[in-house]
């Protein structure tokens, strides 16, 4: 692939033009680099006034299809205001159109363009791993890159679904769990082994061939020769209960049901289907669900729905094309990709899951027997989801309604945010910041506040709950107003203040320094002993109300109070242990990684190097007499 052309065009001035006069400029952007494209394939990027990302695509030919943005009257609505947006363009030309389609996939999954369709859920699936880095190999799970020696399997739909099914493997087939340090630190067999879920490889309870025995009857489970290794085990039950070595049958008996129990756990199955993802596509109401379901070893791993962001009149072809493209940009797909519909350029994308595996994909849309039975499976279960979210959806929506009643809004607020603060007498202060709207909460759009202005003790303002919301709201607003001064969706339409009388002064004090005037505010003030149902709402203008213990608003606000003390609670944790780990040598200039460790490793702790003498510091490895006296005197004083 060549390297990025970038010709940005001068930025947009006129804030008062019209969306044709708007639109006019954006289409003599794009025809400005008309001239200079070639007709090969590669990746455009149109660019906003800011250098962002508005929308990522991929064409057969750049200059035909950059072309068609300049036809402003023949595109869609959203095309239109996309090109109404469009400050600049950046190019990369690439060999093939499946480069291209895989740049694109990666490209828009890591910039998020508004206006391509975005996968929001984009978690890792876990992985069981069997590491071969020791002779008697570990069984864990495992997320990322495959870059540990072993034999992965997966990938299982969520982390509850590989933990079960860990524990059911270590009963079946005794492995261990535990890390290599533990594993040869131990002088007596652990509480995995009291339990019946280890071997004790560990203190040569077992020896290490038969520990490999064990190894390869759980990766014949794991690659489906489930039959295989259940009838193997039988015929070691009767072998043993022949011989009246109860005890010794009773142990293998309890191994079946352990296999018995993780493929109970694996609902449907389908013989045939060795190694497939099943991907099938609801829409309704502007909205679309894709579950996808995961087939490996002739079982099924579970499933996962998504709720990808898209245009509402965008085809489904067209939206299951890019869910594909960024769903499988750095997972490895499987031999069979089944799906619901025909994506938009199935072949092309058949072909770039093949580049990127190594190995032919097929992407299919099957017609007839237990493949298509597959795929309704999944339909079944994308518009049942779907349905869910949209009760969920319209139920938040009669909510805000409600709410704006009640708060006298001009409307149902499309985005609230709700503040709160936490720290401990002061130390560690933190301010938490979270999103709600009508498709709920908005996890993407929460911020964490470090506390810095000082109070009139020296100290940070944490002491000072008032003080501690000021300079949240002040920080969050002033940015606002300056990247955000036309307001667009991302200012709030409703600010929730957790506290009463006196925390709501201070917003409205914060408010009125920024010459805020027309954002709605409201505190919730606990009840009597902090009871639930029994808050009291402030609201500037009017006195303080109730609402009755039953009430929806009532219940969705409480929600979203105990959102916010919750996301405040584990900022202000995960700061106050950053700063437990924090050591003083780390305040020392020059004294890295390599020198603290040798200096711990010979004084034992922090302080034992505080109070160690100039002649013990210059006896440690790796500490000149410079870097001693340096640290004597950072602990001591130059004197």
């Amino acid at each position: 692939m060549s390297d990025p052309e970038t010709t940005p065009a001068p930025p947009l001035r006129e804030e008062t033009a019209t969306g044709t006069e708007t639109g006019v400029r954006g289409v003599a952007v794009i025809a400005a680099h008309l001239g200079t494209l070639p007709s090969g394939p590669g990746v455009y990027r149109m660019l906003n006034a800011d250098g962002e990302a508005l929308y990522v695509g991929k064409a057969r030919s750049l200059k035909k299809r950059v072309a068609t943005y300049t036809q402003l009257f023949r595109l869609p609505v959203r095309l239109q205001r996309m090109v109404s947006e469009t400050a600049g363009m950046e190019f990369v030309t690439t060999h093939t159109e499946v480069e291209a389609l895989l740049l694109e996939s990666n490209l828009i999954k890591r910039l998020k363009p508004r206006y391509n369709v975005l996968l929001r859920d984009d978690k890792s699936f876990p992985d069981i791993l069997i590491r071969r880095d020791h002779p008697f190999a570990q069984i864990v799970k495992h997320r990322g890159a495959r870059s540990v020696p072993g034999e992965y399997f997966g990938p299982f739909a969520s982390a509850g679904a590989v933990n079960r099914t860990i524990t059911a493997l270590q009963r079946a087939f005794l492995l261990r769990n535990c890390s290599d340090s533990v594993f040869n630190a131990r002088t007596r067999p652990c509480l995995q082994y009291q339990i019946k879920r280890c071997s004790a490889p560990c203190v040569g309870l077992i020896s290490e061939a038969d520990y490999a025995d064990l190894v390869s009857q759980a990766e014949d489970f794991l690659t489906g020769k489930s039959r295989r290794v259940q009838e193997r085990l039988g015929q070691d039950m009767e072998a043993a209960s022949a011989a009246l070595e109860f005890e010794t049958a009773a142990a293998i008996r309890d191994r079946i049901r352990a296999l018995t129990m993780v493929q109970s756990h694996q609902d449907i199955n389908m013989e045939g289907v060795e190694e497939a993802d099943v991907i099938a596509l609801h829409g309704e109401g502007g909205q679309v669900c894709i579950q996808v379901f995961f087939f490996r070893a002739g079982s099924n791993y579970g499933n996962r729905a998504y709720f990808p962001s898209h245009d509402k009149n965008m085809q489904t072809g067209e939206i299951l094309a890019a869910f594909l493209g960024q769903f499988y940009e750095g997972r490895m797909p499987p031999r069979e990709v089944l799906v619901s519909e025909r994506p938009r350029e199935g072949d092309l994308i058949a072909e770039a899951l093949s580049v990127r595996a190594g190995r032919k994909v097929a992407v299919r849309k099957p017609a007839r027997g237990g493949r298509r039975k597959l795929v309704e499976h999944a339909a079944a279960n994308a518009r049942a989801a779907l349905a869910r979210r949209l009760a969920e959806s319209s139920s938040n929506r009669r909510v805000l309604e409600q709410l704006a009643d009640l708060l006298g809004l001009d409307g149902a607020p499309n985005r609230i945010e709700v503040y709160d603060n936490s720290h401990i007498q002061g130390h560690n202060p933190v301010g938490a910041m979270i999103v709600a709207g009508p498709e709920g909460l908005m996890k993407n759009a929460y911020r964490k506040f470090n506390i810095k202005t000082a109070g009139v003790d020296g100290e940070t303002s944490g002491g000072d709950d008032f003080a501690m919301m000021r300079e949240v709201l002040g920080r969050r607003f002033t940015r606002s107003l300056k990247e955000d001064p036309e307001r667009s969706e991302s200012w709030p339409d409703l600010v929730v203040i957790d506290g009463g009388k006196g925390q709501l002064s201070s917003a409205l004090t914060s408010f009125a320094e920024l010459g805020i005037e027309d954002v709605p505010l409201a505190a919730i003030a606990k009840g009597p002993d902090r009871n639930a149902g029994r808050e009291t709402f402030h609201m500037e203008g009017r006195p303080p109300f109730t609402l009755e213990s039953r009430d929806p608003v009532l219940y969705y606000l409480q929600r979203l109070r105990d959102e916010a003390h919750r996301f405040a609670i584990g900022t202000h944790r995960a700061r106050r242990a950053k700063d437990l780990a924090r050591s003083p040598l780390d305040e020392i200039q020059g004294i890295g990684a390599k020198r603290k460790n040798a200096l711990l490793m010979r004084f034992g702790s922090a302080k034992a190097v505080a109070r160690a003498g100039l002649v013990d510091l210059e006896a440690v490895d790796g500490i000149s007499k410079s870097v001693a006296r340096k640290i004597y005197d950072h602990f001591h004083g130059e004197n």
